[in-house]
């Protein structure tokens, strides 16, 4: 069975199911019901037409519902519960999805969950193990945010950034869980990439694939984290790397440039260097200023910091970061980065030993406490 193709027609599915009468909620549970039965069902006994046969059985569970709502209140309602005789509409309505399920009226948190149900597919179960919270409170967590956006039309407008940016917080969540939340937001984005043809979200998607490149050098046998500068390129996916690149070069060609697409040149420009040494910092600083010039982040300035610590020595890099809110997550890890360049290893030790103590990431506090105690010694 082709999993990940099944995923993918789901929000086709729904959208069939709300274009019949459904309202967005019901016609999720519903389809969420047919995946579970397909995913029992299809390894021994798959369908000509996978669409055709997600339609009609998520319908019958629609149906089904919709009954026993109706018992339940114990009243009749006249409506017609057939579909329309023919074969499934041709329409498309996943970028509607895309946009109902990152409403600007939902948390980020419920955001993504949804987005990962009713277009990636997956189910609570799934979501509730990637997140590393119990069924229960992922299940609910999804139903306040359908109740939430039960009255917006599925016509209504949406915004493709707040879109964008549930899938990159998708992609950051790591990769706990049955599922690959990183492989699926690649997945997800290319899905919207085919949609919209914008070349922000082929930004994102770059920017995704060349992270992911370099995903199998980032830690070592034990799981430690291992620092750019030392990860073993010949561990890097090259095909990943020249998809990337090439989605990005399309995307630069269009002269319509966003955030996502400095990012991945910045992520480009590292995976064209065969040695950390052959890095071209200087370029890298010039994309910051670009992503600076267009976000005005903190974060991108931190970044920039310490790219201009390597392309114009550690004091200029102490200088550019002298300018960064230093409440800043990472602030003090960069400073003691940058101090170790500059040779103060005294300053260093202790800087490191404080961003240890700050740090939330379990594999990110383990690395700072073995960097200061490597100075110290």
């Amino acid at each position: 069975m082709n999993e990940p193709r099944l995923r993918q027609l789901i929000p086709e599915v729904i959208g069939v199911l709300v274009r019949r009468g459904a309202d967005f909620a019901s016609a999720e549970d519903a389809v969420q019901e047919a995946l579970l039965k397909a995913l029992e069902t299809w390894p021994a006994d798959p369908p000509r037409d996978a669409k055709g046969w997600l339609v009609t059985v998520s319908w019958r569970k629609y149906l089904d519902l919709r009954r026993s709502e109706q018992a339940r209140l114990g009243r009749e309602v006249a409506v017609d519960l057939e579909p329309p005789p023919g074969p499934v509409p041709a329409a498309d309505d996943t970028l509607r999805l895309y946009f109902l399920c990152a409403h600007p009226s939902l948390s980020s948190g419920s955001a993504v969950a949804l987005t990962l149900r009713a277009v990636g597919g997956l189910t609570t179960r799934q979501i509730a193990e990637a997140y590393l919270v119990p069924e229960a409170t992922m299940a609910q967590r999804i139903s306040r945010a359908k109740r939430r956006i039960a009255d917006v039309p599925l016509d209504q407008p949406g915004d493709l950034a707040t879109v964008l940016r549930v899938l990159y917080l998708i992609y950051n969540e790591g990769h706990s869980g049955e599922v690959d939340l990183a492989t699926e937001a690649i997945r997800v984005t290319r899905q919207l990439s085919a949609v919209t043809g914008e070349p922000e979200v082929a930004g994102l998607l770059a920017l995704m694939l060349l992270h992911h490149a370099r995903r199998a050098a980032r830690t070592d046998d034990a799981g430690r984290l291992v620092p750019l500068a030392e990860q073993d390129r010949s561990r890097w996916d090259t095909a990943l790397i020249a998809e990337g690149v090439a989605v990005l070069q399309a995307a630069l060609a269009r002269d319509r440039l966003g955030e996502y697409q400095a990012q991945a040149a910045i992520a480009a420009l590292h995976a064209d260097a065969r040695r950390f040494e052959e890095t071209d910092w200087v370029q890298i600083v010039e994309w910051y200023d670009e992503l600076v010039a267009l976000t005005g982040s903190d974060v991108a300035r931190l970044n920039r910091a310490v790219a201009v610590g390597e392309a114009d020595g550690a004091q200029a890099g102490l200088a550019a970061l002298a300018e960064v809110d230093p409440r800043l997550p990472r602030h003090t890890a960069a400073a003691a980065y940058l101090h170790e360049k500059a040779g103060d290893l005294a300053v260093a030790a202790d800087l490191y030993a404080a961003a240890a103590r700050a740090a939330s990431n379990t594999a990110e506090r383990e690395h700072l406490t073995r960097r200061a105690a490597a100075l110290r010694r």
